[in-house]
């Protein structure tokens, strides 16, 4: 195969390498099943350094363009773009490298998916506040707009077309009181007492119980290799939670194929599906993977980020990019219920991101964070031995620990936290009798030498588990 590549000065090469792969495989030009060129002949053939072939095949692996086989290379997925009959080209045209309950003030190790906040931008953060108090003192009190402070909106627009390739007018986003609240509001109102809800398994265990709280009907699609399953056709599923990003609490990403669709599932069954991107800020390797949202052509997904693991935990801001047709339903739903999205902190958070003080914030626990878990995984590697797998992600704040089936994970968990570790039992995430035996673990808030010794005392606690239970 000879490919082409057209270099120019203002990206890095491994990401032109990558682009031109990507816009070939989505174009069909590379077709499925095709084998790519081992990456020493590309790099010769194009006149570049191995490591830059590396480096874009790696980043096409994560994002589900490419799979590898064992001691063969690197092959072409089976991806269908969606070609919406109004919207030619779109897909193609969205294919862009770009880059309530109260806690104590730092948690027990291994306290899964919360932030250092040890590590928090205190001086920073209040002379953004004393700034706004003195210049804009209305600003922190009074409502300009029931879909948020305008600046701020803006402000969150931009990093989204940066950070997750989502070209979103400030006028589709809506600022609310963290994900939790984005999630409720969307179920006001997308769903009807009765509609099929299409949720992950094993999944975040408090969209469940906002289910049931609207009486609407689970439809559990299990998580596979690329990611969840989709929903049968006739299941009446009308609105669709994931974490395509980073699966919780599994990991992994779901593959471009499966995202595609997912999207072509919601065209032909007029569903929309929920993008919750809670940490995808939190790649270790490559770029964060774009969002499913910037696949679509703006009808079919409703974006949820927040601001809890990438700033604060307690900051209780979040916020939804709609698509357009929807932004009238939220704003009747928002004069009926209210919003719950506090006012004082929108505008300094808006200039804080203005100056380029929360990017250089997520730069910076990007690093952090990835060193952690670069010692976390060295730590269980050593301890644990074969008592437990995992999946090797570099992504997110926690860790799944897989174990043997005959482990009550439960039992474990509790035994655990009365040695003074936390850890979440695995098999609670799941709804339904099969579920996997586990404990999810988290790294990001706490340094390797405070994880050193918590983690013997855990390994220890697995290790005569797994014996007790005869596996």
């Amino acid at each position: 195969m000879r490919t082409q590549i057209h270099y120019t000065k203002s990206a890095p090469l491994f990401e032109q390498v990558y682009e031109s792969l990507g816009r070939q495989i989505m174009s069909g030009e590379m077709a499925s099943g095709a084998r790519l060129p081992p990456s020493r002949e590309l790099a010769r053939e194009l006149g570049v350094s191995r490591s830059t072939i590396v480096s874009a095949y790696d980043q096409l692996a994560a994002e589900g363009y490419i799979r590898a086989r064992q001691g063969s290379g690197y092959y072409v997925c089976d991806i269908e773009p969606v070609r919406p009959p109004d919207a030619h080209g779109q897909v193609l045209a969205a294919f862009r490298p770009e880059s309530a309950q109260s806690r104590p003030l730092h948690p027990r190790p291994f306290t899964p998916g919360v932030p250092d906040m040890r590590l928090f931008p205190h001086a920073k953060w209040a002379r953004h506040l004393s700034r706004t108090a003195k210049q804009s003192a209305e600003a922190m009190l009074a409502e300009e707009d029931g879909f948020g402070h305008p600046r701020l909106r803006a402000a969150i627009a931009g990093h989204l077309a940066s950070w997750r390739g989502i070209p979103a007018d400030p006028e589709r986003i809506l600022i609310t009181a963290g994900a939790g609240d984005a999630l409720d509001l969307s179920l006001r109102v997308l769903a009807s007492t009765g509609d099929g809800i299409g949720l992950e398994r094993p999944g975040y265990r408090p969209m469940l119980n906002l289910a049931q709280l609207y009486n609407l009907r689970p439809e559990w699609l299990d998580v596979e290799e690329e990611g969840a399953a989709l929903p049968g056709e006739k299941t009446g599923v009308k609105t669709i939670i994931l974490t395509p990003s980073h699966q919780f609490p599994l990991g992994g990403a779901m593959s471009t194929g499966r995202r595609l669709a997912f999207l072509q599932y919601a065209a032909r069954n007029d569903s929309v599906v929920i993008e919750d991107d809670f940490d995808s800020e939190f790649r270790f390797a490559g770029r964060p993977i774009p969002a499913m949202a910037s696949l679509d052509d703006g009808r079919r997904v409703v974006y949820v980020g927040s601001f809890s693991k990438i700033f604060s935990s307690g900051l209780k801001i979040g916020f939804m990019v709609l698509p357009e047709h929807l932004v009238g339903d939220f704003n009747t739903a928002l004069r009926k219920y209210g919003s719950r999205a506090s006012v004082a902190p929108q505008l300094p958070l808006a200039t804080f991101i203005e100056e380029g003080e929360f990017h250089r914030h997520i730069r910076r626990m990007r690093r952090i964070y990835g060193e952690r878990r670069e010692a976390f995984v060295g730590m269980l590697h050593r301890e644990l031995g074969n008592a437990a797998r995992f999946s090797d992600n570099p992504a997110g704040m926690q860790i799944a620990l897989e174990l043997a089936d005959g482990v009550d994970d439960v039992v474990l968990s509790q035994a655990a936290l009365a040695a003074g570790v936390v850890c979440s039992p695995l098999s609670t995430y799941y709804d339904g009798p099969l579920r996997k035996k586990g404990l999810l673990t988290g790294f990001s808030a706490f340094s390797p030498e405070e994880m050193e010794e918590p983690l013997k005392q855990l390994a220890a606690l697995i290790r005569d588990a797994v014996t007790a239970s005869g596996e």
